[in-house]
């Protein structure tokens, strides 16, 4: 069952407004999940009739993670990942993916959801030689995430981590200065660590299909940003892209996925990993 729309705020202890839609209750909705309100379906309806293909994105998003992760699990041997932004828990999270591969891999979840710190904290239980942590915060307020007791306690921060800003940043706006935010993160980051990104693009929408898209955020008090190429680039300046750069999220080490892939136009998202020197 869905969850009601009078749900009890107080009964995880946590704040829920649940007359007002919320990123990542939406992206539930999206996703075939149980775990929204009317608010947030009225939202994702709204977003769906304005870009058709909301579905097909959110799902080509989701195996991007899985495919981000397992590269830096894999192939560059990261063991810690901070992923801010987490969303309700579904299938192949960023632990049980890196756990998969190394089971004793440190975790810790950020987002500023009650819905998702309640659900992440009953179901993204770790393997019994790692560990998961998580963190009721706002990518808004990195200091807050930095300096977390969760976070000192379950990642080593003189050893490589794996930074996931996924399906986060387009939730950014500009006068929160996004570029700094990613910044302050990326600082804090020791060399050999990996910033994996992906975002929202306007740059396969025709105008008044932003337009719509931007009304509806508006008028759902989910506002958005979009980004072009260049602009999504600049979260990257001076680290080192792991091939292929830049790409679609449907595009990003696809070679094993079903044939043929989805457009750039229907996904309208890029994606890309980058090795921090």
């Amino acid at each position: 069952m869905r969850i009601p729309a009078d749900a009890d705020p107080d009964s995880s202890g946590a704040r829920i407004d649940v007359s007002v839609a919320h990123p990542a209750r939406r992206y539930d909705y999206w996703l075939g999940g149980k775990d929204n309100f009317p608010a947030d379906r009225a939202s994702g309806d709204q977003i769906a009739a304005a870009f058709p293909t909301i579905r097909l994105a959110v799902i080509e998003n989701r195996a991007f993670l899985r495919r981000a992760v397992t590269y830096l699990a894999r192939e560059a041997g990261i063991r810690q990942f901070l992923d801010i932004g987490t969303g309700i828990p579904t299938a192949n999270n960023t632990h049980q993916v890196a756990q998969s591969i190394a089971p004793t891999s440190r975790i810790v979840y950020v987002d500023n959801d009650p819905i998702v710190l309640v659900h992440a904290r009953a179901l993204l239980t770790s393997s019994d030689e790692g560990a998961t942590a998580y963190i009721d915060a706002d990518l808004r307020d990195p200091d807050k995430i930095l300096q977390a007791p969760e976070l000192t306690a379950t990642l080593d921060l003189s050893q490589p981590v794996g930074l996931m800003l996924v399906a986060v940043m387009h939730f950014i706006l500009d006068e929160d200065n996004p570029y700094d935010l990613v910044g302050q993160l990326v600082s804090a980051m020791p060399s050999g660590s990996y910033l994996t990104v992906t975002q929202a693009t306007n740059d396969y929408l025709p105008p008044e299909k932003i337009k719509e898209i931007n009304a509806v955020g508006q008028r759902t008090r989910v506002p958005a940003r979009m980004r072009s190429k260049e602009e999504f680039a600049r979260f990257f300046d001076g680290l080192e892209f792991v091939e292929p750069g830049i790409v679609s999220v449907a595009d990003w080490r696809a070679e094993n996925e079903p044939q043929p892939r989805p457009t750039a136009a229907e996904v309208s998202g890029y994606g890309a990993v980058a090795r921090i020197p």
